[in-house]
């Protein structure tokens, strides 16, 4: 287990491993996971008043919590949790989700695989409802803008970069962690969330920005031979740089920097492939990734133009009574 997890109980440590090694989850899901359950003990050492009311939270020690104390924990608790959350803290309804599912599978895992509680008071947990958000994407016209403003010493590998997340719909860490050994022909191998692999087919300009990075991309003491795109002190590229290529571009395009940001370029392609690529929601699914189709559906929103058309094409739209 990672020494930075060693503040928590050995129960939460092992949880955390279990979910890494045999569940698949991502360092960045775990790391979650660990603030999650960190905050939580903290709040339950306050409310069952073991340390002083106004202790410093991020200071308060948790290794001591036994199962004892775990098995003391009710719904109540629970509950309380979730109000401190939303009041004292501010958290955002996602991220009190986020928290419900975290308590929810580490309950499960002392009942079902540790056994070492017989009553799962997380059972009957309910998580707030998180309303659907119409993704924020750029169109065709601000696609083919942010494409055209690429220059500079780097321009061959920031148009590819830029290309492929506004064809493929890749996620920030899957662009950064390619290989050159992934990509065969048309198609690629991605490493997506919980090291799943999956394959994206590659399109002309994908193809085409990938060659012309390729003639240029540095061979010479090269610190990571097999990453795809490089910096430039020529070891894998970092998500940090690959925000900033982003965002200058973004800028000399004169598109909004607050709005769009890489995440919002795979929210463009999938947007775009789904209106205009024909690619139904199972299809989509397998592209992007998404564990759940329920996750996909945010991308079949229909945008404003389509609802204005729907309406400019009724049959009745241009009827006029008959004057008496």
């Amino acid at each position: 287990m990672n020494a930075d997890y060693f503040d928590l109980p050995i129960m939460a440590q092992d949880f955390l491993s279990y979910m890494s090694t045999i569940k698949g989850k991502s360092k960045n899901t775990i790391s979650e996971y660990h603030y999650d359950l960190r905050s939580f003990f903290r709040f339950l050492k306050i409310h069952y008043k073991k340390v002083p009311a106004n202790s410093e939270f991020d200071t308060i020690k948790i290794t001591d919590i036994d199962i004892n104390f775990v098995k003391e924990i009710t719904l109540s608790d629970l509950y309380a949790f979730m109000s401190y959350l939303s009041i004292d803290k501010s958290n955002e309804v996602a991220s009190r989700a986020r928290k419900v599912a975290c308590i929810k599978s580490f309950f499960n895992y002392l009942t079902t695989k540790a056994k070492l509680i017989e009553i799962n008071p997380a059972q009957e947990l309910e998580s707030p409802k998180i309303g659907k958000r119409i993704p924020k994407y750029l169109n065709i016209d601000e696609s083919k803008k942010l494409l055209n403003s690429v220059d500079g010493k780097n321009k061959e590998r920031d148009y590819a970069i830029i290309t492929l997340f506004l064809n493929c719909g890749l996620r920030l860490s899957e662009l950064i962690s390619l290989n050159i050994s992934q990509i065969s022909d048309d198609k690629m191998t991605v490493i997506g969330k919980g090291n799943k692999e999956r394959t994206v087919y590659l399109n002309t300009a994908c193809k085409n920005a990938i060659d012309e990075y390729m003639h240029v991309r540095p061979r010479e003491n090269v610190k990571d031979k097999n990453a795809l795109f490089l910096s430039d002190r020529k070891q894998r590229i970092s998500p940090r740089t690959v925000q900033t290529i982003v965002k200058k571009y973004l800028e000399i395009a004169g598109l909004d920097t607050t709005k769009y940001s890489p995440h919002k370029l795979r929210h463009t392609a999938a947007t775009l492939m789904y209106q205009y690529g024909n690619a139904d929601i199972r299809s989509l699914q397998e592209i992007l990734g998404h564990e759940s189709v329920a996750t996909t559906e945010i991308y079949t929103h229909i945008n404003k133009e389509q609802l204005q058309s729907a309406i400019d094409n009724n049959p009745l739209a241009n009827f006029e009574k008959d004057e008496k």
